[in-house]
């Protein structure tokens, strides 16, 4: 397992044996490759890969290359780490790909002619949300390019969960979002996707496992299903949007940001998006 903190990782995962920690941040291109680089050299197959590391509502903040620091976490990283283990998830010879995204996807699309904030005000709301977004299309266009390959992609809101992904979130910010109460306690109600963090994770590992998902591929699930279409994006803590889960808007965005097939391309709005960014290409 990547890690950014091994002094944090060792405290999660205290009592689980097995498990292999490697140094890896997200914000730091080179570390990326070099994980990737690792882990193939073992020649492991990567049956399932779960992108799930991230950063939320941050202030401004940029990474060495100049990029949003919430942009650059929470999608160019995970596609490029993806990008570069694609050789083990093929040797796997049946695969998924887990994006966890969350339903903030709904307060941003793609700005694809200013991602970073370069000429427009930051919003880190929608920063985040569109960060979320990309996790998303990514999912689609994993599954597009890799299912016949046995390769599948998925999706997911995890719920509405305080964890230290809101460490550097405000509590005004937090209240405004409805994730506390107005004394600054977590809100549990899984009956609007208010969860704990073991609920949060149910459906990520569902995703990852459950065989009722065999065959499919490139949809946005929560609560352990396929999420429903909602009409509008309104304030439900729930679903995905009737346009952005038209498969005809959603294939065509996903191709846009993250088409990975053929040379890198720094032009922003040519197709290929995140690999435009990253460099990164199969």
């Amino acid at each position: 397992m990547p890690t950014r903190n091994r002094e944090r990782a060792d405290e999660a995962l205290a009592g689980i044996a097995g498990v292999e920690l490697e140094p890896m941040d997200l914000l730091d291109a080179a570390s990326i490759d070099a994980f990737a680089e690792r882990f193939l050299a073992s020649g492991r197959p990567l049956h399932i890969l779960v992108n799930s590391a991230g950063i939320m509502m941050v202030p401004l903040t940029r990474d060495a290359r100049g990029y949003e620091s919430q942009f650059a976490t929470n999608h160019l990283g995970h596609f490029q780490l993806g990008l570069r283990l694609w050789p083990a998830l093929l040797r796997a010879q049946g695969a998924r790909v887990v994006n966890v995204s969350s339903w903030g996807h709904r307060h941003s699309p793609i700005v694809w002619d200013d991602p970073n904030y370069e000429r427009r005000d930051y919003d880190n709301l929608g920063a985040y949300g569109q960060s979320k977004t990309g996790n998303n299309l990514f999912a689609v266009e994993i599954d597009a390019r890799g299912h016949g390959d046995g390769i599948r992609a998925f999706s997911l809101h995890p719920g509405s969960i305080l964890t230290s992904l809101a460490r550097n979130t405000s509590v005004e910010d937090l209240k405004k979002i409805g994730i506390v109460d107005e004394n600054g306690e977590p809100v549990i109600d899984p009956a609007r996707n208010m969860k704990s963090v073991a609920q949060g994770a149910a459906t990520t590992v569902w995703c990852a496992t459950s065989p009722q998902l065999d065959g499919m591929g490139g949809v946005y699930c929560e609560n352990c299903d396929i999420a429903p279409l909602v009409p509008t994006p309104g304030r439900s803590r729930g679903g995905c949007t009737a346009r952005r889960g038209d498969p005809h808007v959603r294939v065509e965005a996903a191709r846009r940001l993250a088409l990975f097939r053929g040379p890198p391309k720094r032009r922003l709005g040519s197709g290929t998006l995140s690999t435009g960014l990253t460099g990164t290409t199969l």
